[in-house]
């Protein structure tokens, strides 16, 4: 029974407006994740609800005739599908939605993944210089045995001929297939209970760090962010979020906040995990192709400036595509 219409209204008014939201995403060719499913039942059932309670208040037929429609349409998207139809698959779709969202249901994992390399970062820098020479031990891919000004001038001497072709090729590949294995090891390792992903995120920041402190104390630090920035500002980024997978699996592993069994939770973060290694796979085959094709090259070939402004833009698009592809107002709170 309805006491006061007016509050009535703009109390569940706006709940209405979520339902026809969500609804008009799906018009619109859109997916739901299981939560939004489930969000999408809840605002159905309230709808019905509060279309009863208007049904025996004569005052506002015009509120009741758009609360029906909202209902039959609510009702025709929950029970459209076919036991057992699945819907097809859009490979845009999923990058540029099913991706994007799945990274923003789980951001405060993406925070942790991030926070332990930044701590390796520092911890390599510190290392490195307080003992330079930990730098055997603290920097991969041989770095430790040239110093960065000797590198800086036989790269640049190089110049642009086919047998430098072939070794930054050879090169590149090589760092595409460390960085695979870096990236499943870190969502794999998610099985331990979360803390082998922290290892080998922290693990990679140290070497990170190493490197970074050693180029700038020698003064090559537009050598290094010319070098790095290009295919890094897709790369690093593609390896916390494999890091960031792991730590989902990590959290429905050990079930805190979460009353259904350890079978159910692992399925719930499946699709989740599932995506976001997809995703992660597009990523490091994008950066691989920049690092052989702009990366390697270095002056006079082509500018440092250029190739430090290219991958600024590119890592703030990657970051404008992650925290606003696919955004419709009704996703579900974030998840750890």
């Amino acid at each position: 029974m309805i006491l006061d219409l007016q509050r009535f209204l703009a109390q569940e008014r706006p709940h209405w407006e979520a339902l026809d939201a969500m609804l008009h995403h799906l018009a619109n060719g859109g997916t739901l994740g299981l939560e939004d499913a489930r969000r999408l039942h809840r605002l159905h059932e309230r709808a019905v609800a509060d279309l009863a309670k208007l049904a025996t208040f004569a005052a506002e037929p015009e509120s009741r005739r758009t609360l029906e429609a909202l209902v039959a349409r609510s009702y025709a998207e929950i029970h459209s599908v076919e036991a057992g139809a699945q819907p097809r698959w859009n490979p845009w779709r999923w990058f540029t939605q099913s991706f994007p969202k799945a990274f923003r249901r789980h951001a405060s994992a993406f925070v942790v993944a991030l926070a332990s390399s930044v701590l390796g970062v520092g911890f390599g820098a510190a290392v490195t210089m307080a003992d330079p020479d930990s730098r055997h031990i603290t920097m991969p891919f041989g770095h430790a045995d040239m110093r960065p000004s000797e590198r800086v001038r036989r790269d640049e001497a190089a110049g642009d001929s086919a047998a430098v072709h072939d070794m930054h090729a050879s090169f590149s590949g090589m760092l595409m297939t460390h960085n695979t294995q870096v990236s499943i090891l870190a969502t794999s390792l998610g099985m331990t209970w979360g803390l082998g992903t922290l290892v080998i995120l922290f693990y990679n920041g140290v070497g990170l760090g190493a490197i970074g402190v050693d180029y700038i104390v020698d003064g090559q630090g537009p050598f290094l962010a010319g070098w790095i920035l290009p295919h890094g500002s897709v790369e690093l980024p593609a390896i916390l979020i494999a890091g960031q997978a792991g730590l989902v699996l990590a959290h429905a592993m050990l079930g805190r906040g979460s009353r259904l069994p350890f079978g159910r939770r692992i399925r719930a973060v499946a699709p989740d995990v599932a995506t976001l290694l997809g995703g992660v796979a597009l990523l490091l085959v994008h950066a691989g192709v920049v690092e052989a094709f702009l990366s390697q090259y270095h002056e006079p070939v082509i500018p440092y400036a250029f190739k430090i402004a290219f991958g600024i833009l590119q890592g703030t698009g990657l970051a404008a595509f992650l925290l606003l592809s696919g955004r419709t107002g009704t996703e579900s709170p974030d998840q750890p």
